[in-house]
């Protein structure tokens, strides 16, 4: 299985400006830094530790690793402190903003990323802890206008853009019913409706669990205001390019009183974007999302056969 990765670089490669700036916020000097995996940021995504011994989390980030992702952490930062202490995410202490280099610093949570293949139980976990953080976050708070149909539409029209120009690699069972997929994926946008703030792009890299088996959920700046089931159905497409699970069982202990055609259109949405995003070719710093995202339509295409 391809991990989600990004190139990271490291803290003694951040400019002094940055380090200054990092422990400015933090009131200490940093005396040790330990790269995380995962994710797929190519900016940095330290642990760090002061010499006083306080810990926090870094991530930052130039335009010359990957032009987007300065200005996805400056949305992080705007979501961060917009929301509610109850939701399960860590604090952000600070943001260090110079025009060019980016730096989020957050709490430190001692938590690890859930094991994949995913364990029932931290699927449970995952899932009572989600459907807690939407409940908080209904109605969302006020960030900007920004819907989940918004966001996702063009993301959703991977199939119509795969029948345009179609190619080689597309699945013979997607391709058999690339129109029926098509209708089913605009059935995916209108079902996006709602008013509660979702993170949709919950994953097992976004989580982590503590030791006592609370959940925090990371990394949010594709937030939106969307359905509450959004996000626990983004997690069984995690659970369900891991294998291992009957996911159709899941959706019936976890999300019973959602529609079905709600469900498979998300699913023909997801599928459409990953099929028609792993035949580009990859960002800069990002060398292995496009197998990813292959992995993750095949896994897809193969639970929409089983619907």
């Amino acid at each position: 299985m391809v991990i989600a990765a990004g190139v990271r670089i490291s803290w003694p490669e951040l400019p002094g400006n940055v380090h200054r700036a990092v422990e400015a916020i933090v009131g200490d000097r940093i005396v040790e830094a330990v790269s995380q995996v995962g994710g797929f940021s190519p900016g940095t995504a330290d642990r760090v530790r002061t010499a006083g011994g306080l810990r926090a989390f870094v991530k930052a980030v130039h335009p010359s690793l990957n032009p987007h992702t300065p200005d996805m952490h400056r949305r992080e930062a705007l979501v961060m402190t917009a929301l509610p202490a109850r939701v399960p995410a860590p604090d952000l202490l600070g943001v260090h903003d110079d025009g060019e280099w980016v730096a989020l610093v957050f709490e430190d949570v001692d938590g690890r990323q859930p094991a994949t293949p995913w364990v029932r139980s931290e699927v449970d976990a995952v899932m009572a802890a989600l459907r807690q953080m939407a409940e908080t976050l209904t109605p969302a708070p006020v960030l900007d206008s920004r819907t989940a149909a918004e966001a996702l539409a063009d993301d959703f029209a991977g199939f119509d853009r795969l029948a345009a120009d179609p190619h080689d690699d597309l699945d013979p069972w997607a391709a058999a019913h690339l129109d029926d997929l098509r209708d089913l994926a605009r059935v995916g946008v209108a079902a996006l409706a709602g008013d509660t703030l979702v993170h949709i792009d919950v994953r097992a890299d976004n989580l982590l669990v503590r030791p006592d088996g609370s959940v925090v959920v990371v990394d949010w700046p594709w937030a939106c205001t969307g359905p509450a089931w959004l996000d626990r159905l983004m997690v069984l497409v995690n659970v369900n390019l891991y294998g291992g699970h009957d996911v159709e069982h899941l959706l019936r202990s976890h999300l019973p009183d959602v529609p079905a055609e709600h469900i498979s259109g998300v699913l023909a949405g997801c599928a459409g974007f990953f099929a028609d995003s792993a035949r580009r070719p990859a960002p800069p710093g990002l060398p292995t999302v496009r197998e990813f995202q292959r992995a993750q339509a095949e896994a897809t295409l193969r639970w929409l056969r089983i619907r």
